[in-house]
């Protein structure tokens, strides 16, 4: 059983309206901390031996290549350890765990993608052979939009469940029943995502939840080891983030369409989080981000 509090909750910028988050890119580290979030991540590396893979509790040196299917809020991570490339190729996957729902799955073609997704609350390794027949596919899914993007994922989720030689890396899996009011949360990560723009008070949060101010920021606390106002700033930077890297804006413009009303809160917000100003990560960014 995992004591979720100890890790970092990622919040991906993610709507109710989308569908995946794609993330490829070219780097020399891995800076990100170990953490866990409630949507399902295929992450592929490329060129990545000897970096510390961290899925639960199972941490291992990786090889050059490696495919993990991680499931929901399942705490991990990627660290660089003894990795000497500068050239190393991730290519990452995020959707929500409700975007093949039970009616879909329960389908006799889905059953072994239901099955798969069963078995990824453990965090599943696939085999080099089966790794290194994807990764062209892999390679090229990133650049593909819509439809085309959906079908191909599809495609690859299936011949990862039929393929052989997977092995399951944690030992343990989470423990839902430590996400009591699981309901009041999901009420509150929605209105929040539909409203990072707007000012958003604690009173009006606590009400969506059905609580008063005082008990809606103990809840908060719990729930993500954030404040209320360090929470609504996460999902405002991390929209932020994502049109940094895809939209032309200004840093001003992004800053006023993310939630933020003057442009100094903006950047020490940006930067306590990302741990750089937003015009480094512009220029930084070397990779593909896209929301499908």
């Amino acid at each position: 059983m995992s004591n979720l509090k100890n890790f970092y909750r990622e919040i991906p910028p993610l709507s109710s309206g989308d569908s995946f988050l794609v993330f490829d890119r070219v780097k020399d580290n891995f800076d990100f901390p170990v953490h866990y979030h409630p949507e399902f991540e295929l992450n592929f590396i490329q060129n990545g031996k000897g970096v510390k893979r961290v899925v639960g509790d199972n941490i291992e040196e990786i090889d050059d290549v490696e495919l993990v299917l991680v499931g929901p809020n399942l705490y991990h991570g990627w660290e660089l350890n003894k990795c000497t490339n500068s050239q190393i190729h991730e290519i990452t996957t995020q959707f929500h765990n409700d975007l093949f729902d039970e009616a879909l799955l329960s389908r006799r073609l889905m059953h072994p993608i239901r099955d798969m997704f069963n078995r990824s609350i453990h965090g599943i390794l696939f085999s080099k052979k089966i790794t290194e027949e994807l990764a062209p596919r892999l390679i090229k899914i990133s650049k593909l939009d819509g439809m085309d993007y959906f079908l191909e994922i599809i495609s690859i989720l299936y011949d990862l469940a039929i393929s052989r030689n997977q092995r399951l890396l944690s030992t343990f899996t989470v423990d839902y029943d430590t996400f009591d009011d699981y309901d009041k949360m999901k009420l509150v990560y929605e209105y929040v995502q539909k409203n990072f723009a707007e000012k958003i008070t604690l009173e009006d949060v606590s009400s969506v939840a059905s609580m008063t101010s005082i008990s809606f920021n103990r809840f908060i606390k719990k729930r993500t080891g954030k404040t209320f106002v360090n929470y609504i700033n996460d999902i405002r930077i991390g929209y932020a983030a994502r049109w940094l890297v895809e939209k032309d804006l200004s840093i001003s413009e992004i800053a006023f369409k993310s939630g933020f009303n003057n442009i100094a809160n903006f950047n020490r917000s940006f930067k306590s989080i990302k741990k750089c100003t937003p015009s480094q990560y512009r220029e930084d960014f070397s990779g593909l981000k896209r929301i499908l």
